[in-house]
């Protein structure tokens, strides 16, 4: 699924292409990804001006002149600019200036128009970018759980999943058992950074192509070159030397290096 790395690199190739621009036709065709009435939706869209393109979380805001277009990629859901239609393409945005398709083999995703912003979005939580330490400590503070699982929680702080939060982990030296309210104030600022470190160096090479993530040109990611634990399974610790775990937490895979992070 991808990440607010991967997440925020499709924006930031989409806007370069979209803003400002009027949708000219629109047609969406998944019940699954578009919900609702599909002539509804296409009319909604058709006319309107994209006037910027913002990414919160794993979530995707297209804001329109006369509403907003929520985008969220799933597991397999792709934006890409001026390609043809294919088997997967699930919505086509026809602008004055391109095309735009969403394409999602699997279906998990959504592309959905709203008037006004639908009042599911204001549950999820701080996107993990912008979220201050004090923030973060607080509603670390409140969790008794195991951290791993927390950082995969959208409504604890939006943005991070499988790959980064083990690479976070990895990076300060925390166990992915560990329980999150009993963290110290220095080993959750140790993690807060981490996370930010490790987000903001994975958007500069351009998220992580795992499976089949690109951006809306086309073009594959590569922090995948980068990852310390995360899919190195029996592999030795890029520290360390100590072979690389895995286990099954929160029902999600998690690698980690046992002699690194140690519980």
């Amino acid at each position: 699924m991808p990440e607010l790395p991967e997440v925020e690199t499709v924006v930031r190739s989409v806007a370069a292409h979209v803003t400002g621009a009027q949708i000219t036709h629109a047609e969406v065709s998944s019940r699954r990804v578009t919900r609702g009435d599909h002539e509804k939706t296409a009319r909604g869209l058709t006319g309107a001006i994209i006037e910027a393109v913002r990414r919160h979380g794993k979530q995707i805001f297209f804001e329109l002149d006369s509403g907003l277009l929520y985008v969220h990629l799933g597991m397999t859901g792709k934006l890409l600019w001026n390609t043809e239609p294919g088997k997967y393409t699930r919505a086509e945005l026809t602008l004055d200036r391109g095309v735009l398709l969403y394409d999602d083999v699997r279906q998990f995703g959504r592309f959905e128009y709203f008037r006004e912003a639908p009042a599911f979005i204001s549950t999820s939580g701080p996107d993990a970018l912008s979220v201050s330490f004090e923030d973060f400590f607080s509603r670390l503070r409140e969790r008794r759980g195991p951290i791993k699982p927390l950082l995969l929680n959208q409504r604890f702080i939006g943005g991070v999943g499988n790959i980064y939060a083990d690479e976070a982990l990895f990076s300060a030296r925390i166990h992915p058992r560990a329980k999150a309210g009993r963290l110290s104030k220095q080993r959750a600022q140790e993690l807060y950074g981490s996370i930010l470190r490790t987000l903001k160096l994975a958007i500069e090479h351009r998220g992580s192509s795992i499976s089949d993530y690109v951006d809306a040109s086309g073009e594959r990611g590569g922090y995948q070159l980068l990852h310390c634990v995360y899919g190195r399974a029996g592999e030795a610790c890029c520290r360390c030397g100590a072979v690389i775990r895995r286990i099954v937490l929160g029902q999600r895979g998690t690698h980690y290096c046992p002699r690194c992070q140690r519980t």
